[in-house]
């Protein structure tokens, strides 16, 4: 059968785009971001440095992951993987497990010795960074690979901030805590401990800073007034933790009670079980669907013995300990009410785990700044506070407080330092539209179930701080990453280029992808039918 006449044109000619007017509509190539991409707070190209990871190129994918955050190993273990909430594979089976994967990375780079390039250039501009936790490490590193010189000051004796003095170590080991934050320092950081910045202005000026970057922890416990007799022990939640890194370990006795709901409620009740306590109890005022702390974290907990009294609250401590408590009720707008119905509970301890807030006296006297329920307020877009060249993130600054969180703060704060000290501003940057799970065409890939992380076995939980959460091994790693669907971005099957009933398709070589050949394309959409990851749409043809 004889092509259409569309075929004898030279590519060259104004009539080349133009077809037959069978064609109302064209297809073209597009990248869609993918829905892991979109949700990660802490900006990471997670199909990226998976795609090297299925591959089996295991430094490549870290080398790719690291681009965006420094902290793998971390953040395999503490991140509470957002991503997978959102991952199009869950409508299939079960979501990609992205933070075993990222744990897998991190490891292998310690493991292997993997370390961050150098720096290849120097601008002889100094930034100071107050706080070694997160947020802080990580504007260091992403303001050192720029070439600034960079200071880090923190008040307390070792790097890791809340990440050290309130995630526990069965949680997150301290070697690979070290080990993370060690190699920032290898980049040329310089690092002061046991250094308590106490006025931000005379800081800079005395070290001749050209931008400052706040990252102080939320490290100051919330109070409650819980009327109380002398004998009563009542301690927060944070010393204990803290504590928890001193030689002396707490005594909290054999029966503890913690009073709140959140991630940091669970992780003393689960300390408490490991020191020996043969109960402890958390109080908490609402219901579990209303509780702050993650699921699963309140699932171990359960898990390990802890025992939960849900809608209580605490009226008082009396003597020996004994714990007035009152049972509550949800009203019509499902708040807590009391009901008058009271029971007493035996504690030894009682441990207020009822948030932290932020130490904000070091921007005393600092003319420009807004502060706001306990936090600086910054530009959304520049992480600037209203003070030239002071900029804030972590939990200094409106935000949900969490690890991932001010990893990205300081990723997206060295960004805008780096624009500010050259004397420029980011062009805003443009997204493009997130790859949803209407746009793949997933007959093409089979069942594969989520690799389960082994877990360390329930009696040497509740008896030593070894590590619960165990890694991937190599196999399982390389069969977890495959298991990606590469929503919205071409990966080079060939199934547009197999499928084409009119050979216009042209394939561009390895890692080059396709263009079409619209002189023979009669719009037919047969490519796009046929595209597992939603990488080509179909647009009205022009006129």
């Amino acid at each position: 059968m004889q092509k259409p006449f569309a075929i004898t044109l030279d590519p060259g000619s104004s009539l080349a785009n133009k077809t037959g007017s069978w064609r109302t509509e064209r297809p073209v190539y597009i990248d869609r971001l993918p829905p892991c991409n979109a949700q990660c707070p802490a900006g990471e190209d997670i199909q990226g440095w998976l795609f090297h990871a299925e591959s089996g190129n295991y430094e490549a994918a870290w080398r790719h992951l690291v681009r965006d955050n420094p902290f793998p190993a971390i953040m395999g273990r503490v991140c509470y993987h957002s991503c997978e909430s959102k991952c199009n594979r869950g409508q299939i089976d079960d979501p990609v497990g992205i933070n075993s994967v990222e744990r897998f990375l991190g490891d292998e780079a310690l493991k292997q010795g993997w370390g961050f390039e150098p720096t290849s250039r120097e601008t002889g501009k100094r930034v100071l960074v107050v706080g070694a936790g997160p947020s802080g490490m990580s504007a260091a590193y992403h303001l050192r690979r720029q070439g600034h010189a960079v200071t880090v000051a923190d008040a307390g004796p070792a790097m890791g901030g809340m990440m050290r003095f309130g995630i526990p170590k069965y949680r997150l080991p301290r070697d690979v805590l070290d080990a993370e934050m060690q190699r920032i320092v290898a980049m040329g950081v310089t690092l002061q401990l046991n250094t308590k910045v106490a006025d931000i202005a005379q800081a800079m000026q005395d070290g001749g800073f050209d931008a400052a970057f706040l990252a102080v922890g939320a490290h100051i416990a919330k109070r409650a007034y819980i009327p109380a007799k002398d004998s009563s022990r009542i301690l927060d939640a944070v010393a204990v933790l803290r504590s928890m890194e001193e030689a002396e370990q707490p005594m909290l006795g054999r029966r503890v009670v913690v009073y709140g709901g959140g991630n940091t409620a669970i992780d003393v009740a689960r300390t408490a079980k490991r020191l020996g306590a043969t109960d402890a109890i958390i109080v908490y005022r609402r219901t579990r669907e209303k509780m702050p702390a993650h699921d699963f974290e309140v699932e171990e907990a359960l898990e390990e013995g802890v025992m939960v009294k849900w809608l209580s609250t605490i009226k008082q401590s009396g003597d020996g300990g004994a714990l007035t408590i009152e049972k509550m009720q949800l009203d019509d707008k499902g708040n807590p009410q009391p009901t008058g119905e009271f029971e007493t509970l035996e504690a030894d301890s009682l441990v207020l785990a009822l948030g932290q807030d932020v130490d904000l006296s070091l921007l005393d006297g600092v003319p420009g700044l807004s502060l706001k329920d306990g936090v600086v307020q910054v530009d959304p877009v520049t992480m600037m506070t209203g003070h030239p060249g002071l900029f804030a993130g972590g939990d200094m600054v409106p935000a949900e407080r969490n690890v991932t969180v001010a990893i990205g703060h300081g990723k997206k704060a060295a960004r805008q330092i780096d624009a500010w000290l050259r004397g420029q501003a980011l062009p805003p940057q443009i997204k493009h539209p997130v790859a949803s799970f209407d746009k793949l065409n997933t007959w093409y890939y089979s069942d594969a179930p989520k690799t389960v992380r082994p877990q360390l076995e329930l009696a040497r939980r509740t008896s030593s701080f070894d590590e619960v959460q165990g890694g991937l091994s190599s196999d399982n790693a390389l069969f977890e990453a495959r298991r990606c669907l590469s929503c919205g971005n071409c990966f080079e099957c060939d199934n547009c280029y197999g499928v084409c009933p009119d050979n216009a398709v042209t394939k561009l070589g390895p890692g080059q992808g396709f263009e079409f050949k619209l002189d023979y394309c009669k719009g037919c959409g047969i490519c796009v039918a046929e595209c597992p990851c939603g990488a080509i749409e179909m647009v009205p043809e022009q006129v």
